[in-house]
């Protein structure tokens, strides 16, 4: 970080401030994909609450300790990557900009983070596994058999993936209203088969695929402390904490609600992600504390990607680095090995109505 970032002072990067890349990216979406990234499902509850608990975690500072030499990064499997954050799966990058999953593969390695593909992103396994240039993750929504599975799996390994996903809370395709209303059905839903087959899905399916491949597992979706239990017996490595982003089950808890019970039942048997709403490095500060080994981030992302592609990826990346970096120093602590529990403080009363964009209060101010 270099000390003009310390000083607060300007350079002529077109991107100072994460709200900034929303204010680009709403200028060039339309209006179908921009409700498709803010959105979530009817009500928005889900989404809303995902807010509410990042805001309702305080953070409790120490002070008067040497954090001159603040150190954000983390390991993932085998590579030591710059911040304890993975670019969560998004279908349909291309929607966002003409490169898709190859830009945010270019953005990500380029600052030094892994990405998580998207079974239904563009372009495939093996072209956005050659634009990477860092760790990468591929994630898989179930729509064929078990032979089927072995087939991608098969193809995922050759490419080089570091870990395996299977996204586990989409048996039913939830209703969001923002398309309903205006009848727009997305062309990647159109295309979309075989959701009887994630419907049917079970725990002795996804015993079976971790049985059978030789590739770590992550789980993505887990919403209780009991899921996450029987996941661990199963030998899942990585418990992923997630909603889908407010988008599947309308009315369900905040993810860092449901963070903590998860990492009681895990009990360090496996390692945990969290992801719903996360905006902010004090967002990453908070899950961190609170026992999360990884951050997924979508949204911010995206609104980077649709900005100003691959570039804007690792510029949006740069910027929450150092947030995060002042975050740390800030609460006292010069890793994030040294945050604990006794950092964060639950319970706190919010300031902020919580809203898809409510991290960024600054927006409705023009600013």
């Amino acid at each position: 970080m270099s000390d003009r970032f310390h000083r607060n002072e300007a350079g002529d990067e077109k991107y100072l401030v994460l709200h900034e890349f929303i204010k680009e990216a709403r200028k060039k979406l339309n209006h179908n994909t921009w409700d498709y990234l803010v959105g979530a499902t009817e009500s928005e509850t889900t989404l809303a609450r995902n807010r509410m608990a990042l805001d309702t975690v305080a953070l409790r500072p120490r002070v008067l300790g040497d954090v001159s030499h603040v150190d954000a990064s983390v390991d993932f499997y085998g590579h030591r990557i710059r911040l304890p954050v993975l670019l969560a799966p998004v279908g349909s990058l291309e929607s966002f900009e003409a490169g898709g999953g190859a830009s945010v593969a270019k953005g990500a390695g380029a600052f030094g983070v892994p990405f998580i593909l998207s079974s239904v992103s563009q372009p495939g396994i093996e072209e956005t596994a050659a634009a990477a240039t860092g760790p990468k993750v591929f994630q898989l929504y179930v729509r064929g058999d078990h032979d089927w599975q072995d087939a991608i799996a098969k193809r995922v390994i050759a490419a080089g993936y570091d870990a395996f996903a299977i996204t586990v809370d989409t048996a039913h395709y939830s209703r969001r209203e923002r398309d309903i209303s205006k009848r727009f059905v997305k062309t990647w839903r159109a295309a979309n088969t075989g959701m009887d087959v994630q419907a049917a899905l079970s725990w002795d399916d996804i015993k079976r695929f971790h049985d059978k491949h030789r590739i770590p597992l992550i789980i993505k979706g887990i919403g209780t402390g009991e899921d996450a239990e029987i996941a661990v017996r199963h030998g899942v490595e990585v418990i992923y904490v997630s909603n889908h982003g407010g988008r599947q089950l309308d009315h369900g808890r905040g993810s860092l609600d449901v963070l903590p019970e998860v990492v009681q039942a895990v009990a360090g048997r496996a390692k945990i992600m969290v992801d719903g709403s996360v905006s902010r490095g004090t967002d990453i500060v908070k899950a961190i504390a609170l026992g999360a080994d990884w951050v997924g981030i979508g949204r911010l992302y995206l609104y980077a990607l649709a900005a100003d592609g691959a570039a804007g990826v690792t510029r949006m990346l740069e910027i929450l680095e150092d947030e995060v970096v002042k975050a740390l120093g800030l609460t006292g602590v010069n890793s994030f090995a040294e945050l604990t529990r006794g950092h964060v403080h639950a319970g706190a009363p919010p300031v902020v109505f919580p809203h898809v964009h409510s991290a960024f209060p600054l927006l409705k101010e023009g600013y």
